[in-house]
């Protein structure tokens, strides 16, 4: 191989190296034969570069070129030359140079590919995840891939520079109740007991708080065993930060520093330095939802006022058990053409999702005056369609009300429970934002020369805009109906906040946790919580969801039992490097930014992974299987 070295990526080479001999290595991405004159551009991770074989050529040399297929792996030597002025292509790094060939040499043949590697491969996902070191190959995925590792260099970057130590935590670790299921490992010298992957390095990294290392983060490793979905993996990876004496805007100002440099270091971008801020409940009453996508506005409205001076009964009942009525007005500029009732109809199914028992609409007439500009003068905003029959008398009102013009449409959905009421109309929201354009496209911007995107493509753009925001004021506890009894909302090691504290007992419902999730684009980025260091108010805790004093000792002993030696107040968060990447690149699947993923079904199917095992090795761990459950 040393005589076919390269001597030059295909990414690399401009005007000025005009004149040099080079040699270059990697796979044919396109042949075109022109009478006799054979184009061949070669790929690498680093770029294309046009190479050309003259027609005059040594037959030894032609017949290799006549050979060659799409993927071939081949190294090229010969002269960098610049193209004639009519030939350069601008959208290519390269493009103002070619290499003629001298001699070539194939390395490697290619088989007849399953599918073309094109930027964006076509190809369905099972295809390209079964020969996944193809689909790698892409312009796409090789992007997406880089930008993965630039961003993880970047958290190192930053976190090295604010003082944090990287220690890694064990892979193997005790069971413990976390949220989802744990994927076990059998042990082979102690038969009947387990280890488990760990779901998160939780109760570790607070043990390294009350280790003294006070600033402690890990690009980590997770296991969850749940239904996989396109922001979701059985294994993920998370950038896992604990700090000690700190309070909740510590770690807010900490994670909004590292965003920042994350997104101008990677991308260019200047994020600002500090991120809006919205407590859970109002979230839930203006957005349905605690990751709202703060791209768009389109608030939620309280319809119970006129709901209840209205005829309509289904709404008066919602209100008369104690629930909410809840609108959204659409307004009529972002629909062109203005929606007709199947696409209502297709609203209504998508809130019945959500357990939302329909969706009532009306309209404002296009031709009505508008109350909101005239402050209640003029003409008469006339509603129509829909339920607008049960609200005669009130439609100057509900216009005015709701900031509804002539043409909008709005759209109400009512529930005895306020949060069914709530959810399903903020899915509406996150719905209308899909179908009418307003999350997409036209925010995106060009990297400037500050970040690495200066050897980006020329034409690659930068997705955006990124709307990040703060969700605090969390509840602590949620009542499972099920199990007729509290639990946590978060995890029982997150603290309440400290007006709390004395009547925990009292009204469990009522208590806020010092929690906190960082949204971006109306997906949850990172979660976070200030935890409990005080080993009787983690007692307590315990206690309230259920769990008596051997249990917990039998579960979690080896950390409460640090707690009654000298441990510090500390907190953390722990942001998903693959929502990170994800949204960073502009996708909605962290399949596009993990290197090997498993498909919908936790499949890979590339390896077959999972799959049986020997007789052998089910015996030297004293398992068995049981009949019927292999295929």
């Amino acid at each position: 191989m040393d005589q076919h070295k390269r001597t030059a990526t295909c990414g690399e080479l401009r005007r000025a190296d005009a004149g040099k001999t080079v040699t270059l290595n990697g796979w044919v991405n396109r042949r075109r034969d022109h009478g006799g004159i054979v184009f061949i551009n070669l790929r690498d991770r680093y770029g294309i570069t046009q190479t050309v074989i003259g027609e005059d050529a040594p037959a030894e040399l032609a017949a290799a070129a006549a050979e060659l297929r799409n993927e071939y792996c081949i190294a090229v030597e010969g002269f960098v030359r610049l193209r004639p002025d009519s030939m350069v292509n601008p959208a290519m790094p390269t493009g103002e140079i070619e290499v003629a060939v001298q001699s070539l040499v194939i390395l490697n043949r290619c088989e007849v590919l399953p599918f073309q590697i094109d930027e964006e491969t076509k190809a369905g996902e099972d295809l390209r995840l079964s020969y996944r070191y193809l689909d790698l190959r892409s312009g796409g995925m090789q992007r997406r891939i880089r930008l993965r590792h630039e961003a993880a260099f970047a958290v190192r970057e930053w976190m090295n520079s604010q003082g944090f130590y990287e220690i890694e935590t064990p892979t193997f670790i005790r069971s413990t109740p976390e949220g989802a299921r744990d994927y076990l490992v059998p042990s082979r010298l102690y038969p009947g007991k387990f280890y488990a992957l760990p779901q998160s390095p939780q109760l570790y990294k607070q043990l390294l708080m009350a280790s003294g290392f006070d600033r402690y983060f890990q690009i980590a490793r997770c296991y969850r065993d749940e239904d996989a979905r396109g922001d979701r993996q059985p294994e993920f990876t998370q950038i896992d930060i604990e700090m000690s004496f700190v309070s909740r805007d510590d770690v807010l100002a900490m994670t909004e520093g590292l965003m920042g440099h994350v997104f101008k270091k990677v991308l260019g971008l200047d994020l600002p330095p500090r991120f809006k801020r919205l407590g859970y409940e109002e979230a839930m009453e203006t957005y349905g939802t605690d990751k709202p996508d703060l791209r768009f506005n389109l608030p939620l409205r309280d319809f119970a006022p006129y709901a209840a001076a209205g005829n309509f009964q289904a709404l008066k009942d919602s209100l008369a058990a104690g629930g909410a009525v809840k609108a959204l007005v659409v307004p009529a500029a972002l629909m062109t053409p203005p929606y007709s009732r199947r696409q209502i109809e297709e609203l209504e199914a998508h809130a019945k999702i959500y357990k939302a028992r329909g969706l009532a609409w009306m309209k404002v007439a296009a031709s009505a005056g508008n109350a909101v500009n005239s402050g209640g003068a003029g003409e008469t905003p006339l509603l129509e369609g829909g339920i607008s029959k049960f609200f005669t008398g009130q439609e100057a009102a509900i216009a005015k009300g709701l900031e509804a013009g002539p043409g909008d449409l709005i759209l109400i959905t009512a529930d005895a429970k306020r949060k069914i009421a709530n959810i399903a109309l903020g899915a509406v929201r996150s719905k209308l934002g899909k179908d009418l354009g307003l999350i997409g496209g036209a925010g995106a911007v060009q990297p400037d020369s500050a970040g690495t995107g200066a050897d980006m493509p020329e034409d690659a753009a930068v997705p955006g805009p990124f709307a990040f925001v703060w969700i605090v004021d969390f509840p602590l506890f949620e009542y499972d109906e099920e199990a007729g009894r509290w639990k946590a909302a978060h995890h029982m090691f997150s603290c309440p906040q400290e007006q709390y504290h004395a009547a925990l007992e009292q009204d469990p419902g009522a208590v806020k946790g010092d929690l906190y999730d960082l949204v971006l684009n109306g997906y949850e980025l990172a979660s976070g919580s200030i935890r409990i260091h005080d080993p009787e108010l983690q007692r307590r805790i315990f206690s309230i969801v259920g769990i008596g004093p051997e249990e917990a000792e039998a579960k979690f002993g080896f950390l409460t039992n640090a707690f009654k030696y000298g441990a510090p107040p500390h907190g953390g968060i722990a942001p998903g490097l693959d929502r990170l990447v994800m949204l960073m690149a502009g996708e909605t699947s962290i399949k596009e930014v993990i290197a090997f993923p498993k498909n919908s079904f936790a499949v890979n199917p590339m390896d077959n992974c999972p799959g049986g095992v020997e007789q052998k090795q089910l015996d030297e761990l004293h398992l068995a299987v049981k009949p019927g459950l292999v295929s």
